[in-house]
């Protein structure tokens, strides 16, 4: 009878994650979620990828040492096809765990770029108020400044389409966090991205009441609350 292969968790934790999160200021859940959103620059996000690889070669040592251990537990009989199977077994741990330690050595390299740029994560020093925090949270997955053809009121049109204020633009422009682009014709849209002191911004400790539950506002309706995620 042929062991059963040991199922496998979908994440598991690393030797480093303590410390990107000490590095990063939040939960190693939160970074990963940040970077699926495409919240993060790009040192952040070569950290993430780095550490999701990481994570993937630490779910095969503990795969391959799980199965040596049913193998020599005495639940199979002792014969030549055992020792067949505990040698390959061994050879597959010994490379899982090479995978491993190369994969750890880049993230330790990612981490280490991230840990040198700390200092200047926010060289702003913005303050946000939570509607304004919630602005750039909305600009940051896709928004055009416009101007209405009949009126010529201006807005920012968000990709949810929320229309954010020029007050509020103008605030996040002087501030260097968010960027227009100033080649395409208002009447057209302007795309508007975050700058790096943004994307920051955005990713460092989120201000608790910009963070609380509150009801869905009306379409259309300022300032729009971001949902809480669980």
């Amino acid at each position: 009878m042929s062991p059963r292969p040991p199922s496998a968790p979908q994440k598991a934790l690393t030797d480093l994650d303590h410390r990107i999160e000490a590095a990063v200021g939040r939960s190693v859940d939160a970074l990963w979620e940040q970077c699926d959103d495409g919240l993060l620059d790009e040192t952040h996000t070569r950290l993430v990828e780095a550490h999701r690889a990481l994570v993937q070669a630490v779910i095969g040592v503990t795969f391959h040492r799980t199965l040596l251990h049913r193998l020599t537990e005495g639940e199979f009989p002792v014969d030549q096809a055992l020792f067949e199977r505990i040698d390959r077994t061994v050879a597959q741990l010994e490379k899982a765990a090479g995978i491993r330690d190369e994969r750890q050595k880049a993230t330790v390299a990612a981490l280490e770029s991230v840990e040198a740029d700390a200092p200047r994560a926010n060289p702003a020093g913005v303050e946000l108020s939570a509607p304004d925090f919630a602005a750039l949270l909305a600009i940051a997955r896709g928004a055009h400044l416009r101007q209405h053809l009949l009126t010529n009121q201006l807005s920012v049109v968000t990709a949810s389409g929320t229309r954010i204020p020029p007050s509020v633009l103008d605030r996040l422009e002087r501030a260097g966090l968010v960027e227009r682009d100033t080649s395409h014709r208002v009447i057209a849209g302007q795309p508007v991205t975050l700058t790096d002191p943004g994307r920051a911004t955005l990713t460092s400790r989120r201000p608790a009441i910009a963070a609380a539950t509150a009801p869905a506002p009306r379409a259309g309706a300022w300032p729009a609350t971001p949902r809480a995620r669980n």
